[in-house]
């Protein structure tokens, strides 16, 4: 496994690669309040947030200030050199839509960024809600590639991978006061970390319209960060025993279809092609599956 690799002329970085693919006892998470987001010292720029919400909120009655996971680093544990005792533990806070379109996406998100190389403190005054992504590949060795509905508000048009957000109200997280249900540090890191893998199985079945049982051997290949916006999304490859043709059909009456015009099965080389067209954290989630492709070549 491998940390922040980038270039200046990539459009991503990767932030952790995990080229034999993770399973979920390999990965844990550890929740706390610590990796939050930090208050800028800049008293405008921290107004602007606000001022730029309520802005979108009277252009778009219907936006939602969602609570999203933030990511806030990792911690990469390789053993012996096995991919049986490889662990990384992902530092997860919690943030929220309003935050990540006024830090994130505002016009001056530079601003908010820390002159470092350790990109925890780097990013620490962003919003930076982990999305997240699959490499779905299908029985006759195609990847499913959705292209963005024109309405959306990020990248309408281009080329992505099924995905979204792993999602705290999913397991009862709305804030760091927990419920009644949720006691101990243990219990609620288990409980993020299993939707860490929950979250991109509902995804892909709300966006591609496969039924879960067809979907199987779902792995954590890394983390890529977008390098404009500074936006961070973790990776999965995923296998599904169905071929593209199935998949082609359920599509047509997949859960959130609205979200993308069309879907396409592809090859790797012809996926290949395709990226210039994609953002970068989605760029980097290619980067990540062709490591993977490489990695078991040699094994």
């Amino acid at each position: 496994m491998e940390k922040a690799l980038a270039s200046a002329s990539l459009p991503f970085k990767l932030l952790l690669s995990c080229p034999s693919g993770l399973s979920p006892p390999q990965v844990s998470v550890a929740f706390d309040v610590a990796y939050d987001r930090i208050l800028h010292q800049d008293i405008e720029l921290e107004n602007s947030i606000s001022e730029i919400w309520d802005q979108k909120v009277q252009d778009n009655k219907s936006l939602y200030n969602g609570t999203k996971f933030r990511y806030g680093g990792h911690n990469l544990l390789c053993g012996d050199g096995s991919n049986q005792d490889s662990h990384v533990c992902l530092h997860l806070g919690l943030t929220d839509y309003r935050t990540f379109m006024g830090t994130n996406l505002n016009p001056q998100w530079e601003k908010f960024l820390v002159p470092s190389e350790d990109d925890s403190i780097r990013c620490q005054h962003t919003s930076s809600p982990l999305g997240n992504g699959a490499i779905v590949e299908t029985s006759d060795r195609k990847i499913i590639v959705l292209q963005r509905s024109t309405n959306v508000g990020e990248f309408p048009g281009h080329y992505v991978f099924p995905g979204g957000h792993p999602e705290p109200q999913e397991i009862g997280i709305t804030s760091h006061h927990y419920g009644k249900d949720l006691t101990g540090s243990e219990l609620i890191n288990k409980k993020v970390s299993q939707e860490m893998f929950d979250s991109i199985i509902r995804e892909v079945v709300e966006e591609i319209g496969v039924p879960v049982s067809t979907l199987c051997n779902t792995v954590f290949i890394g983390i890529s960060r977008r390098e404009l916006n500074v936006r961070p999304t973790a990776f999965f490859s995923i296998k599904c025993s169905l071929e593209s043709k199935e998949i082609q059909q359920l599509y047509l009456s997949a859960q959130d279809g609205y979200e993308s015009t069309q879907l396409y099965a592809v090859s790797l080389s012809e996926l290949e092609n395709m990226t210039s067209k994609m953002p970068g954290c989605h760029q980097g989630g290619f980067a990540l599956y062709k490591l993977m492709v490489e990695s078991l070549k040699n094994t």
